[in-house]
């Protein structure tokens, strides 16, 4: 259970208890005190077997309750309300043709069309917006809405709109049909929307996806609507069918509305700690997308009921401009001071690669960024002396170990190569160093085998890099077997991270390895050893201090002393 309001402060030092709120801590431990019961109590832990009935769909409703059934029963729901939704299409559409007396297949040609333009529409509603973030991508102007969420419905909405209803709006207002009354187009055209949520539900349904739920919500609504006006005769009274697709599309919208700005909520602040590789625009304003069709497919068509639709969009294209406009200025920057940092991941890192003779081949000292967000470094120019900050020189990186870095876990090595690197002439002033100490060396009775023993004294926080030179392989070693067993997923060179408490025991291990040579008088691996010194009370040396010191207001540092010394056995 994770709390997920205000996650622009969480893992900040600005992330404290009262971030959140008493009743959302009472409401969470409620929720656990029942959970445990429930499980503890449940016949179900005894006999899972005879219990089982595969998963559930379940979702709750704007936060007022819960609602759960089998897989099952959502198949049978999904596929009774997409078959009843084109049903009620093929009743209205023959029902038209009855009352204006028009052949059907007249109604038929006129809805193909109609189709066309809603695929068309489904295409742009996605399209506008994903647009939209490469444009701003390519402006470096990515995360404009990271402080003010409120920006996207300028920059990703309006434009799905815009998309969602411009083909239809178009062929209504330019292709003119004197056999077929305008109402009826318009009826038409949101048949066509319902068909295509059907399909698009049966497929979801057949590939066993549960989400399929969501169109089933739209479908169930718009279905419902289609029969009151069916039986109540409004179907083919004017425009006053349109009054009862707009009330049942009431609930639907609520819904919609307050999932997908729930998934906002949750999705903007990772966007400053999900790495640089991936602009996160594009998944903001796919979500943007998702709920603008899900909350508006059928409400959007409605405005080609006023006499100027071509107006409408108009208005959501002047809105589209205006936010644009805003988010060059001061507003579209992403980051504030204290509420919206910008996350700023670094080490002081001290260096030395030993050779195997035991010569020592490079001392440095430098800064080593990992950036947290698609801006990289770029907000930090324009107030602070960047001079010498580099991307990771690629060639290193194909001749040392993770480009020669102590990157911190497994999420800082899988982005090592776009890291940055600050060089610093003072040499950064460690709190410590670890001890490494090479017990035995056994060349095993086979010939091709070695087995180096190891012991290893340091803070709470390291890392081991291991790296077997060519024609070398790790057969065993002291930590997770699963590592070596799947080469397909964990290839050298292999990370090791070591964590401990306040047990503060040396750690003991091994490494055996084949080579086919079987000559053990020359290098046979690297080893890289990182101590971390995360706690604030190890001191920082003056040259950092007033490093920190120069970062902007907004930047929040998670910093930290580091050592790394690079072996070859």
């Amino acid at each position: 259970m994770a709390g997920v309001s205000n996650g622009f402060v969480y893992h900040t030092k600005y992330d404290r208890y009262t971030a959140i709120s008493n009743r959302a801590l009472q409401n969470t431990g409620d929720n656990l005190l029942a959970l445990v019961r429930s499980i503890s109590n449940a016949e179900e832990m005894y006999d899972t077997e005879a219990y089982s009935e595969g998963h559930s769909v379940f979702f709750d409703f704007l936060g007022l309750f819960f609602i759960y059934y089998y897989e099952s029963t959502g198949v049978a729901l999904n596929m009774s309300f997409s078959l009843g939704g084109i049903l009620v299409v093929c009743v209205s559409l023959w029902r038209m043709s009855r009352v204006s007396c028009e052949r059907v297949s007249t109604l038929a040609c006129e809805f193909g069309i109609f189709l066309l333009l809603a695929v068309l529409g489904f295409l742009l509603a996605f399209g506008f917006p994903l647009l939209m973030s490469v444009f701003y991508d390519a402006g470096n102007r990515t995360m404009t809405y990271f402080s003010n969420s409120w920006l996207l419905i300028g920059i990703f909405i309006c434009p799905s709109l815009i998309g969602l209803v411009l083909p239809s709006t178009l062929y209504l207002t330019l292709r003119t049909q004197e056999k077929i009354c305008h109402a009826y187009r318009l009826q038409i055209a949101q048949h066509a929307h319902c068909v295509i949520l059907s399909v698009i539900c049966i497929i979801l349904t057949a590939a066993s996806f549960r989400s399929a739920y969501l169109c089933m919500i739209s479908l169930f609504f718009y279905f419902g609507s289609q029969v009151i006006n069916l039986l109540s005769t409004l179907h083919d009274r004017g425009y006053f069918w349109a009054l009862i697709v707009g009330g049942c599309q009431i609930i639907p919208f609520l819904y919609f509305a307050y999932l997908f700005h729930a998934l906002l909520i949750i999705i903007i602040p990772m966007t400053s700690r999900n790495g640089m590789s991936i602009n996160p625009d594009l998944l903001v304003s796919l979500l943007c997308a998702l709920g603008t069709v899900f909350a508006m497919g059928f409400l959007a068509q409605l405005v080609n009921i006023f006499r100027r639709p071509k107006c409408s969009i108009g208005f959501l294209s002047l809105i589209m401009f205006i936010f644009c406009m805003v988010t060059v200025s001061d507003v579209g920057f992403p980051y504030r001071p204290k509420t919206n940092v910008m996350r700023l991941h670094f080490l002081e890192v001290h260096r030395w690669f030993y050779e195997y003779d035991g010569s020592l081949s490079l001392e440095d000292s430098g800064y080593y960024f990992d950036l947290q967000d698609r801006r990289l470094e770029s907000p930090l120019r324009d107030s602070m002396e960047l001079t010498g900050l580099t991307r990771l020189d690629q060639d290193v990186c194909k001749t040392k170990m993770k480009c020669g870095m102590p990157c911190f876990n497994h999420r800082w090595c899988a982005t090592v190569e776009d890291a940055r690197w600050l060089p610093r002439i003072e040499p950064v002033q460690l709190p410590g160093l670890p001890a490494l100490e090479l017990l035995n060396k056994t060349v095993l009775t086979n010939g091709f085998e070695v087995r180096y023993e190891f012991r290893l004294q340091g803070p709470p926080r390291m890392s081991l890099f291991v790296g077997p030179l060519a024609g070398v392989k790790m057969l065993n070693w002291s930590f997770l077997k699963g590592m070596l067993d799947n080469p397909a997923i964990y290839k050298p060179p292999y990370h090791v991270f070591i964590a401990f408490g306040i047990d503060h025991s040396p750690v003991n291990f091994f490494f055996q390895l084949e080579k086919e040579n079987g000559n053990f008088e020359e290098p046979v691996f690297e080893l890289g050893v990182s101590a971390h010194y995360m706690d604030d009370s190890h001191k920082r040396d003056d040259v950092t201090k007033a490093f920190l010191g120069s970062l902007p207001e907004f930047a929040h540092p998670m910093e930290w002393p580091t050592s790394y010394e690079r072996y070859i056995f």
